[in-house]
């Protein structure tokens, strides 16, 4: 996912060691989270979550279903840590960095029917999320996929 010229997160970076937000820039991200909590109840609605995401990226819906997976309509401030964080690690070119980090995070997010698995079709809808390419797609299944019922 690409972060939107001209957008506030640019100036947010992750570190390439962890793949996290500094101290600093979390303390930003949390007071630009305030900003957005308008009814100052610790939580986006799904409608300031929506808002967010159109000002930030063009690739809304996917992301918006995956983090919104219980489907309460609200987002709070670590769902939206969450969704910058992927941003940015396009944005700072730490994709597969990311991935290795925080693999548990990262399946848990792909895993949207919640049956611990993750199929081909699924991965492939969501490869944008971290810039994968389908060849790398093939390789990861090849790889790791050592069931043999095309999941992971």
């Amino acid at each position: 996912m690409k972060l939107k010229s001209g957008c506030s997160l640019q100036h947010l970076h992750l570190d390439e060691v962890h793949c996290l937000l500094s101290v600093r820039n979390t303390a930003a991200l949390a007071e630009y989270f305030q900003l957005l909590d308008v009814h100052q109840k610790n939580y986006l609605t799904n409608l300031q979550f929506y808002c967010f995401l159109c000002y930030v990226t063009d690739q809304i819906m996917l992301l918006f279903d995956l983090l919104d997976r219980n489907v309460r309509g609200r987002f709070c401030f670590n769902e939206f840590y969450t969704a910058v964080c992927i941003l940015l690690s396009h944005e700072n070119h730490l994709e597969q960095k990311f991935i290795h980090q925080h693999a548990g995070s990262a399946f848990q997010l792909l895993d949207v029917d919640g049956d611990n698995t993750i199929d081909f079709h699924t991965f492939e809808a969501t490869r944008f999320l971290f810039y994968i390419q389908k060849e790398e797609l093939k390789k990861i299944f090849k790889d790791f996929g050592i069931s043999g019922d095309e999941k992971l």
